[in-house]
């Protein structure tokens, strides 16, 4: 009997965007696990967007500005990160719609920089 065992591949790294918030699903939530805070970027001329998970140990640090650190919610499926004011600057920045539609991008982990990279010109 020859026996080839089923192996799933890895599921990428999705993040939905709504009018209030931004949610990692599981595969991206795995690398705030840890996370006390984020911190939230923009790359206008890349079309990305980038969130930076924070230790504890640096979120309380005083060398990063509170206005620029943000809750965020790890649940064991997913993660959120609740911004209005930031998710109406992407809303217009990107021409979303989010008030009355979610959207869904992919992202991935950037290792070196210990990041995610959320590519806007991936829309699923």
């Amino acid at each position: 009997m020859e026996i080839t065992w089923f192996n799933e591949k890895p599921k990428d790294c999705i993040v939905t965007f709504a009018a209030g918030n931004l949610t990692l699903n599981k595969p991206a939530t795995i690398y705030f696990e840890t996370a006390y805070s984020v911190m939230l970027g923009v790359d206008k001329q890349n079309k990305l967007i980038v969130v930076k998970p924070l230790s504890k140990a640096e979120a309380l640090r005083h060398d990063i500005a509170e206005n620029k650190k943000y809750r965020i919610t790890v649940r064991s499926s997913y993660s959120r990160v609740t911004n209005k004011a930031f998710m109406e600057d992407i809303n217009e920045w990107a021409n979303l719609n989010l008030e009355f539609e979610t959207h869904k991008f992919k992202a991935n982990w950037d290792n070196k920089d210990q990041i995610l990279i959320i590519d806007m010109k991936e829309e699923l």
